[in-house]
């Protein structure tokens, strides 16, 4: 069997490091707010190449927190693509404000910017982009687009670690931005966390407010605030693995490079990029008319795969007032997609069997 992602091989290989690392925070007797949370902040702050970082619970939390600290609220409206994990969508209702959904480009799945403008209204407070399935967006017309009509760029990094645009990194590219470390990630923890990065200092001292009841120092709190702290262990887990961290995505770049060279199965629509840095595949999504069908046969032929994601955010009970409409291009590629298995520790001989059993069917 082919696992979609095999997280004990991948963490087995800091094993050693991260029982060190554990027994020390328990020695200590400080499990939130500590030394492993300020230096973990500071290493990935510099990997991120922004000034501040600060880890929260995770990375939905990061999300609804740029957006509060930020002042928006009932009466806002923040642009969003139509093809996203709902967590993108749910940090900004949450808040009170309204989503308005964009299409995006079919060839990058990210959001289309040359769409973004007529959704723009007297109510439009900023732009959220999503770097989808570890592919950075391509920036340059949305901060554009921003500075003409004064909008706040906020990015959804949970699937982007480490990628480039115009060199620099994804989270550098925006006034804040939200990571998660969900266990699956790039860079992933080992249970829930999440991080806001950004230049803003007056923003990252707010979110570290928020995120800690709405206090400043200890029983003073100025902001109606909310619990969404990382924890001491989760911090020390993520900063033994951020070293690793580029040469793991340079191995998801080689796989990816195999599967699209050596797949050549005509009823398969392969993923395209236009800068090798620009992705670092957190997922390998393609797309088939007969999807139910692939994915039961390579479950048959002992490939395991998982669908991101089957239903978009506009057709979910939980945005039921938006059931009635329709976003074709997010329809279409949430009805076709399907991700094949890639991570840092599949074998050669894995990847060859992928693309072996793909091209058979």
């Amino acid at each position: 069997m082919v696992k979609f992602l095999d997280l004990g091989k991948v963490n087995n290989r800091f094993r050693a490091e991260i029982d060190e690392r554990i027994a020390s925070v328990l020695d200590k007797g400080w499990y939130l707010q500590g030394e492993e949370n300020d230096k973990f902040a500071e290493h990935f702050a510099t990997y991120c190449g922004t000034k501040y970082a600060l880890g929260v619970a995770n990375g939905l939390d990061a999300l609804r927190l740029i957006i509060k600290a930020a002042g928006f609220g009932v009466g806002d409206e923040i642009i969003v693509p139509a093809n996203t994990y709902i967590a993108t969508i749910l940090a900004i209702s949450d808040n009170g404000c309204t989503p308005v959904l964009v299409e995006p480009d079919v060839k990058t799945y990210n959001i289309n910017p040359d769409l973004i403008e007529a959704a723009i209204t007297p109510k439009t407070k900023a732009i959220m982009v999503v770097h989808l399935y570890g592919q950075a967006v391509q920036m340059e017309k949305i901060w554009e687009i921003a500075q003409k009509y004064n909008l706040k760029v906020f990015e959804d990094c949970a699937q982007a670690h480490g990628a480039y645009y115009q060199g620099k990194r994804v989270g550098n590219l925006s006034d804040a931005a939200a990571f998660s470390f969900y266990p699956g990630k790039n860079l992933g923890a080992l249970g829930d966390a999440g991080a806001v990065v950004s230049n803003d200092k007056e923003l990252i001292d707010k979110v570290k407010a928020l995120a800690n009841y709405g206090s400043d120092r200890k029983y003073h709190h100025i902001y109606k605030g909310l619990n969404s702290r990382l924890d001491e262990i989760q911090a020390a887990v993520l900063d033994i693995k951020l070293p690793l961290l580029d040469e793991d995505n340079a191995r998801r770049r080689e796989i990816a490079k195999y599967y699209r060279e050596n797949i050549i199965n005509p009823k398969i629509i392969l993923p395209q990029i236009y800068d090798e840095l620009a992705h670092v595949w957190h997922v390998f999504v393609v797309r088939t008319q007969e999807r139910d069908k692939f994915q039961q046969y390579l479950s048959e032929q002992g490939v395991q795969t998982i669908i991101h994601y089957p239903t978009p955010p506009h057709k979910q009970l939980a945005y039921q007032e938006w059931n009635n409409r329709s976003y074709p291009i997010t329809e279409e590629i949430h009805n076709t997609v399907i991700s094949l298995p890639i991570s840092p520790v599949m074998t050669a001989d894995e990847v060859k069997q992928v693309v072996e059993v793909v091209n058979a069917w």
